[in-house]
């Protein structure tokens, strides 16, 4: 699976996730008439959208995204492409979060709303990793791939010979 495709999935299962269980969160401090606690969701998932927002603002790869484009070893054959199988193996934790925090809705709203607010700073943080990533590929020429493996393990990386990209033919700008 290329990388950039995993990390835009990343970031809108993530925000679809955020969602859900905002409105989890919302729907039942509503149902229950507690107000508090629905300011107190409302509060920490638009406090933690602003902080996301700024915290994504940097078009540079982040420190780990860095280490995994230096890491990875180069071949000259595509992997094997298992978009399905990588998302379900590197994606999976987020299926208990979810239901972790959605089940924990109908007793405390308020962790819902942190859990909710949770997801929502790392979908806005991470938002234009793959911008960067895209980049990089472009000045390198090369692709980068995710291979599947463990779901344990780290994220491995392959970088294939892509095609570089020119900006100027003939010296012209």
């Amino acid at each position: 699976m290329h990388f950039t495709d995993f990390l835009k999935t990343t970031v809108l299962l993530m925000a679809g996730e955020a969602t859900a269980l905002g409105a989890i969160a919302i729907v039942t401090a509503a149902t229950s008439g507690e107000t508090f606690v629905l300011v107190q969701a409302l509060a920490f998932i638009t406090l933690a959208g602003i902080a996301g927002a700024l915290a994504g603002r940097r078009t540079k790869a982040g420190t780990g995204i860095s280490t995994l484009l230096a890491d990875a070893r180069t071949e000259s054959a595509l992997p094997p492409i298992e978009p399905a199988s990588i998302l379900v193996n590197r994606l999976w934790p987020l299926a208990p979060y979810v239901l972790l925090f959605a089940g924990a809705s109908f007793v405390y709203p308020q962790v819902t709303g942190i859990g909710a607010a949770f997801l929502i700073f790392q979908a806005l943080a991470w938002r234009k990793q793959e911008k960067a990533v895209t980049a990089i590929e472009e000045r390198d020429g090369a692709r980068f791939y995710v291979v599947g493996g463990s779901p344990f393990r780290r994220i491995q990386l392959v970088r294939t010979v892509g095609m570089r990209r020119v900006t100027s033919l003939n010296g012209a700008p």
